[in-house]
């Protein structure tokens, strides 16, 4: 959890998921199409990868735990949380408020 935890607080969004999720592409591509320039934590290349899975899993309470998506080092959920955050108008100023956009 440590290591979710602190991978997220050092970028403004930071996406956890695995590089054959059709619904982590689909949010990593929402972001930068809107401006922002997410690191994105592909589980499944990473040598820690089945931990941090784990670890998501237990936090949001479900599996699979991708795509995990932390903005302002804060967990924001997953596709479903996002894809209503940008369609109530809400997402962008989260963005600027974590210093993600600067318009």
């Amino acid at each position: 959890m440590d290591r979710v935890t602190n991978l997220a607080r050092q970028q403004a969004v930071v996406i956890f998921g695995r590089s054959s999720c059709c619904m982590c592409h689909t949010v990593t591509r929402l972001f930068c199409e809107l401006g922002v320039n997410p690191t994105v934590v592909e589980l499944d290349e990473d040598p820690s990868g089945e931990e941090m899975t784990q670890a998501l899993a237990r936090l949001l309470g479900r599996n699979p735990a991708v795509p995990a998506v932390f903005i302002g080092g804060r967990l924001t959920g997953s596709t479903d949380r996002v894809m209503s955050l940008h369609l109530s108008g809400n997402l962008v100023p989260l963005l600027r408020n974590a210093g993600a956009l600067w318009v």
